[in-house]
């Protein structure tokens, strides 16, 4: 099977101050494959937002290699495929998700009327249509996060890296992310996602990593690593992999 992203014994550290640093990625490796949803899960500090950071080449690893689409390191053309999520998101609340994704879309050298076509398309999709020319300042939690897969996908990518999708959205709001995510796979594209949500990634992911301390603990399908420990779902499992008790 086609590899989107394989990443090979990528580490990464942080000055901590006097000298000393911190180890936030310890010789990782994990391999997603063209069209599936890949999870990255683990707990607060597990090191999940440090390896996303370190595909989209926000930071730079001391060791290990990242490859893209077959290319190793990523160029940026490569990395102009990705859509990306972070976790916090800001949008100039003065603009409404029209002009937004106009603005994002003349960064990114987009023509004119492909980008107008790829605007209303996002926001049909993330069920944002009759909300295009209402001020930011008005969306709620889940609508700004709808917002942010809009612009993550505006340029069309290939490979999404989302940066906890679900977090702090309400039941309907999780419905919506969740919907959306599911269209895309249909339109084959591979998505690599980091969750605290479980019962969101069980619904959802083909595979999974379970990360803590910067290490994986464990990788692979979802039904056969549940099914590995006969455990009942995936946040049963996911206590037992990380030892924090049933």
């Amino acid at each position: 099977m086609e590899s989107i992203l394989k990443i090979t014994n990528l580490t990464v550290s942080y000055a901590a101050g006097f000298g000393r640093k911190k180890l936030a990625v310890d010789n990782l490796n994990l391999e997603v494959a063209k069209g599936e949803i890949f999870g990255l899960l683990g707990p607060n500090g597990a090191g999940k937002t440090t390896v996303i950071k370190a595909i989209i080449g926000l930071l730079y690893p001391q060791g290990g290699e990242i490859s893209l689409f077959g290319s190793t390191p990523p160029t940026v053309v490569d990395r102009g495929k990705i859509g990306y999520l972070p976790e916090v998101s800001t949008y100039y609340w003065f603009l409404t998700p029209e002009e937004l994704l106009k603005m994002y879309g003349k960064i990114c050298r987009m023509d004119k009327s492909e980008l107008l076509q790829r605007i209303d398309y996002v926001l049909n999709l993330v069920d944002l249509t009759n909300e295009k020319k209402q001020l930011i300042r008005t969306f709620s939690k889940g609508m700004q996060q709808r917002l942010g897969l809009a612009q993550a996908l505006l340029h069309n990518p290939e490979f999404l890296v989302l940066d906890e999708p679900f977090s702090g959205l309400d039941p309907i709001g999780r419905v919506k992310v969740r919907k959306v995510l599911k269209e895309l796979k249909k339109e084959n594209k591979t998505i690599l996602l980091s969750s605290h949500e479980l019962s969101e990634a069980e619904l959802i992911c083909d595979h999974i990593c379970v990360m803590n301390n910067g290490k994986i603990l464990k990788t692979g399908a979802m039904e056969e690593l549940i099914g590995e420990k006969g455990q009942e779902s995936l946040e049963r499992y996911f206590l037992s992999v990380i030892g924090g008790g049933a």
